[in-house]
């Protein structure tokens, strides 16, 4: 099947976006843009539905445009980068580091993705598995971290760590977040993490509130396995991805965190300033934030 579709993926909780997407498709129409919209407002519309869950639904999805902020667009990566499905971000929430144009540019970047007028840009994702012994009960992916924390949020989250197979110096603290390049200006980087250029294959490694003067992020290469296991004493810890929660870790499991097979792709229409993108939106981020 032909994948002629652009996916229109929207963030139904957001006001801005429901009151755009009439809009977007208004102009789709007009300009002949073949889209689909999910399945549960797709009848609304009049559209050609899709539904992530249903893989043949996902057939005829070429590109996918997100509408809202980088929350939107972590979830739709679960969807589309197993999929290999390309991505464009069109910020209609706040921050928007991972996203690529804003609401005054959304219809030019409709145009360019019909017209396949971007370049592709790619961008390495986490796995993580937890076992119970040898058997495998969890596996996810993704894109901007993985944070093992305690679920008694009083008490010292304590696991061992090994980073290629060597033993690991990893103090007790609120949690471990394992974040990639991309993930380095989210979570990580409120917790005292470095920010790292995007386009590097690296994991960051840092400890939420360690309980050790001593304890610092690592930055090492994405080649490197890293396996956590729970130490006594034992505390129920949460494995959660990309703000989703996937499972809990109990002191017969262990967590094995790697480089994904899977790559996110974002379609770029413009050409982009990493450095200015950090500054201007780490600074309209601090605005929003005290002006509020």
């Amino acid at each position: 099947m032909t994948k002629s579709l652009i996916g229109i993926f929207p963030n139904l909780e957001k006001k801005l976006v429901l009151e755009e997407l009439p809009k977007i498709v208004s102009f789709c129409r007009e300009n002949n843009i073949g889209i689909a919209l999910p399945k549960i407002i797709a009848k609304q519309f009049n559209m050609p539905s899709y539904d992530t869950n249903i893989k043949d639904s996902m057939d005829k999805i070429g590109q996918v445009v997100t509408l809202g902020g980088d929350g939107t667009i972590l979830r739709a990566v679960r969807s589309m980068a197993p999929l290999d499905i390309p991505m464009l971000g069109i910020n209609l929430g706040k921050l928007g580091f991972l996203t690529e144009v804003g609401k005054e540019q959304m219809f030019e970047a409709l145009l360019k993705v019909r017209d396949k007028k971007y370049s592709v840009e790619k961008r390495s994702m986490l796995r993580a598995t937890m076992y119970e012994g040898e058997k495998e009960i969890v596996q996810c992916q993704a894109i901007n971290e993985f944070v093992l924390a305690g679920c008694n949020v009083s008490r010292l989250t304590r696991m061992s760590m090994k980073i290629g197979g060597q033993q690991s110096p990893n103090s007790p603290s609120d949690g471990i977040i394992v974040a990639t390049a991309t993930g380095s200006t989210a979570y990580s980087l409120s917790a005292g993490g470095p920010v790292v250029y995007p386009d590097l294959d690296v994991t960051i490694i840092t400890p939420v509130c360690a309980h050790a003067l001593t304890s610092r992020p690592m930055v090492i290469p994405m080649t490197e396995k890293i396996e956590l296991v729970p130490s006594p004493p034992y505390e129920q810890i949460t494995l959660s991805g990309d703000g989703t929660i996937y499972g809990y870790i109990q002191k017969n499991n262990k967590v094995i965190i790697e480089k994904s097979p899977c790559v996110a792709k974002f379609m770029r229409i413009k050409p982009m300033s990493y450095y200015e993108v950090w500054q201007s939106r780490l600074i309209r981020n601090e605005d929003t934030i005290y002006n509020s």
